[in-house]
């Protein structure tokens, strides 16, 4: 009976190393600059930012086209007793063409000229989109790495745990040490294991993350570490704040919204200036009518060329109206001046985290290597019979500690110094994306 539980148990495990090697075989090298340019093709939030550039550029051309001739053709047909009377403002006409169109119009000058700065700012919001976009892919993509790394170093600590308890067990069955070791060695190896699965579930996780943004399939993902370039050093002396705030896309929004919103405020008082429109009209009239019994002389064929031109010299709710667009155009400028002073605290930040964590991480590195030195000393005085084996565990350990400690130390400066990109508009250009 054990013999055949025994057996199946190979068997059951056989077919689970057989299905791990084909998944791996099946996983997809994915390189960095790869997986950045599908997260740009497949993102929501990036095709939701062109949809509203798109919008805006239809408004601008909305507006603009004002100056060109608006052409309407119609029909004004009815029947007549008495004087022919208008039909919504025009004689009753078998066929009627219309056009209209803007001449001097100062307002409407000033509302093309904000539609456009308008469309300007949705660019740079597409822009800034784009750049969160490729952030978050690279991000992720990072982190990804670095616990599949993590997995393979866990792995190389459970065998090490594994085989030290067994050893335990040995010297206990010969009198050498008590279960108070036993269960020592058993606590290293549940850390062990919850460790391993902190990282299988952040691995996880992450790629799930990478396939929604990629369009690949989570078991496909295999990252790629070589692909991932190296960072550019940061020097603490450099002014990296003026230059984050004069390339920032979400800056360069803002100033284009505001000046947007000057040129509509200044456009709503204009709108109490006169102005003059193109107008024609062409019309051809039924003899049915009565003209003939009101006009001794009666053509069919009828045109009016002309111009329109208006002086509103009177109007209190526009002058309330253009009141409200300089308030709002206020908004935008103190809204400036917030992004200005938004991005360069936070660049600073940055740049400050990045020399903090820089010297976390040599720490980190130094204590590791200590750490690594310790346990072959231990080793080596072991083999020696100066040391014992829970000596050489203990310094295993501490090691391993060390060890996961540096890995978090380089993920937290490397995401640090990504992010400083972004805020210098240069991740794009690191990523091999383009800008």
């Amino acid at each position: 009976m054990k013999l055949a539980s025994y057996c199946a148990s190979r068997h059951l495990a056989g077919l689970l190393f057989l299905l791990l090697a084909v998944q791996m075989l099946m996983a997809e090298s994915l390189p960095l600059q790869r997986a950045v340019q599908l997260a740009l093709s497949h993102s929501t939030a990036s095709g939701a930012a062109s949809a509203d550039e798109q919008r805006a550029f239809a408004s601008y051309h909305e507006a603009r086209n004002q100056y060109l001739p608006q052409v309407v053709v119609g029909s004004g047909l009815g029947a007549s007793w008495g004087f022919p009377l208008s039909l919504e403002g025009s004689a009753p006409s078998i066929i009627n063409v219309n056009a209209q169109s803007a001449l001097i119009n100062p307002a409407l000058r000033d509302f093309v000229r904000a539609a456009k700065t308008e469309w300007k700012a949705s660019g740079m919001q597409t822009k800034d989109q784009r750049n969160q976009v490729i952030q978050d892919a690279v991000l992720s993509y990072a982190e990804l790495s670095k616990w599949e790394a993590l997995q393979n170093h866990l792995r190389e600590e459970q065998a090490d745990a594994i085989k030290t308890e067994q050893v335990v067990n040995e010297r206990i069955q010969e009198g050498i040490d008590n279960s108070l070791a036993r269960n020592k060695a058993r606590l290293n190896t549940a850390r062990v294991r919850m460790r391993m699965a902190e990282a299988q579930g952040a691995v996880d996780v992450l790629r799930n993350r990478l396939s929604q943004m990629t369009g690949i399939s989570a078991t496909l993902i295999e990252t790629v570490p070589d692909s991932i370039p190296p960072l550019p050093e940061v020097k603490q002396e450099d002014n990296l704040v003026s230059q984050a705030v004069e390339v920032s896309p979400s800056v360069q929004a803002a100033e284009h919204h505001a000046t947007a919103q000057s040129f509509r405020a200044r456009g709503e008082h204009r709108a109490m200036w006169p102005a003059v429109d193109f107008a024609a009209q062409y019309a051809v009239l039924a003899k049915y009518n009565n003209y003939f019994d009101f006009y001794k002389a009666f053509e069919r064929n009828n045109a009016t060329v002309g111009v329109a031109i208006r002086f509103p010299f009177l109007s209190p709710a526009q002058h309330a109206h253009a009141d409200a667009a300089d308030a709002e155009a206020l908004h935008a400028r103190k809204d400036v001046e917030a992004a200005k002073n938004r991005v360069s605290e936070e660049t600073l930040k940055l740049q400050r985290a990045v020399e903090q964590l820089t010297a976390a991480h040599e720490v980190a590195d130094l204590e590791y290597q200590v750490a690594q030195s310790n346990l072959e000393a231990s080793q080596v005085r072991m083999d020696a019979g100066t040391a014992t084996l829970h000596d050489v565990e203990d310094a295993r350990s501490q090691a391993n500690e060390r060890y996961n400690t540096l890995q978090d130390a380089s993920f937290e400066l490397q995401k640090a110094r990504i992010t400083l990109l972004r805020a210098t508009d240069e991740l794009a250009t690191w990523a091999g994306v383009g800008k």
